[in-house]
């Protein structure tokens, strides 16, 4: 059975960083990060293909995020900086683990989240 556990959320002032952590339980393809906020439908964050090249961002994130990952460690990163109070919500790792699809959707798996939370 497939299985994404996220770590690294938490409480953070406006302007801090954090960095989430998504430990895969088998070999992964396309890996990415989802939010959502209370009241508010999940939407994308990121996305990075296996082979790290191809990577996609949600304009809301732009040059504050990064997506990486390790695939020796079966792990995908969001490096979060000046994070916002907007960017409060559970954070939801996804991936395949087969070959295709669209990094901002067509995911098979998904974690169970981690909260981020961003005070002003």
């Amino acid at each position: 059975q497939v299985q994404l556990v996220e770590s690294g959320g938490g409480l953070v002032q406006a302007g801090g960083s954090l960095r989430l952590s998504c430990v895969a339980s088998v070999r992964t393809f396309n890996s990415g990060w989802f939010r959502q906020a209370p009241g508010k439908e999940r939407e994308f964050v990121a996305g990075i293909s296996r082979n790290g090249i191809i990577i996609y961002y949600a304009d809301s994130v732009k040059g504050r995020f990064a997506i990486s990952r390790d695939n020796a460690k079966n792990t995908v990163y969001l490096q979060m900086n000046s994070l916002k109070p907007e960017d409060t919500a559970v954070y939801y790792c996804a991936a395949r683990t087969v070959p295709g699809g669209a990094l901002s959707g067509s995911y098979d798996y998904w974690g169970q989240g981690t909260q981020v939370t961003v005070s002003s």
